[in-house]
């Protein structure tokens, strides 16, 4: 998949989806498949999305992702789409109108010839642009407009806010149902103070991006893939209070029937259940007493899900 996040390209032929992608979620994928549909036609495949998440400029708030930029990549290329552009979001580009978006970006540097999009998409200065204004320009600009309907769970439409609430409560399976697959924080397995070796819990120890959106600190039942190989586990995500008063925010992952080296290794670990919130322990013979029923939880619940 070719990744773009400059405003200097030009691809020719295209088929367009357009969206914040956060995440990637079942409602997004539907988006996609629309444009994917569109391959065996000649078309090439391009997702839309912005390098900086639009509320950042217009909120002026910092906004945690639901999938970093390089996990973003990763989904989508599994998925089999052509161009990724992450296009600079700029207050240039928040004060473009509608209809020159359409002609610059769309037409210009896109040549598109469909165009995917939700009933709800806005886009242009002030969001005054939507499928109404797309497809006005269409016979203009020789495209075609596809709206794809709203994905529902539960009676409710599937969205980021949706997710990101989810997260934040820990209700990592609602998240999966949403996400259409376990909620999962990729990096690269650094060195730790490796107290887990010396309980018997030996951990690998990822940085989160800083930009990742986090559930509660606390221990979770995971699943890591390691060089092409899932190993179940449990994974505490927080700041470690029963051995440092550091405060620096780490995902700990003890892998079940694991051995060899990690460290320098990108891994990627998904979240299926949040077991319970982090908690300082009076002594590291405590912290080992509760890591071992957290095992015993977590190997259970992951054999309930085979069944």
């Amino acid at each position: 998949m070719e990744y773009v996040n400059h405003t200097n390209f030009h691809f020719q032929n295209t088929a367009v989806s357009l969206g914040k992608f956060d995440g990637i979620h079942i409602g997004h994928q539907s988006l996609i498949n629309g444009i994917l549909s569109y391959k065996e036609k000649g078309l090439k495949t391009v997702v839309f999305s912005f390098l900086v998440h639009p509320e950042i400029l217009l909120g002026g708030k910092e906004i945690f992702l639901i999938a970093t930029e390089t996990e973003k990549k990763k989904k989508l290329e599994k998925m089999g789409v052509d161009v990724l552009v992450s296009y600079p979001f700029s207050k240039q580009m928040l004060s473009m109108k509608a209809e020159q978006f359409i002609k610059e970006i769309l037409v210009d540097k896109l040549d598109v010839k469909v165009i995917v999009v939700g009933d709800d998409f806005h886009f242009g200065y002030k969001r005054e642009g939507d499928i109404h204004l797309l497809e006005k320009f269409s016979s203009q600009y020789g495209y075609k407009v596809i709206t794809a309907d709203n994905v529902m769970s539960n009676g409710k439409r599937i969205s980021s806010t949706r997710i990101r609430e989810a997260i934040e409560k820990g209700n990592m399976e609602l998240v999966q149902t949403l996400l259409g697959e376990p909620y999962n924080i990729t990096g690269e397995v650094v060195h730790g103070r490796a107290i887990g070796r010396t309980i018997g819990v030996p951990t690998a120890n990822v940085i989160p991006d800083r930009k990742k959106l986090l559930p509660p600190f606390g221990v979770y039942v995971s699943k890591t893939l390691v060089d092409g190989i899932w190993y179940e586990g449990i994974t505490n995500i927080g700041i470690q209070p029963t051995v440092t008063e550091e405060k620096i925010k780490l995902v700990e992952t003890f892998l079940f029937d694991f051995e060899g080296n990690l460290y320098g290794k990108e891994i990627q670990t998904n979240l299926y259940y949040f077991k319970r919130l982090e908690q300082k322990f009076a002594s590291l013979d405590e912290l080992k007493e509760q890591l071992k029923k957290d095992c015993i939880f977590a190997r259970e619940y992951l054999e309930k899900q085979k069944s």
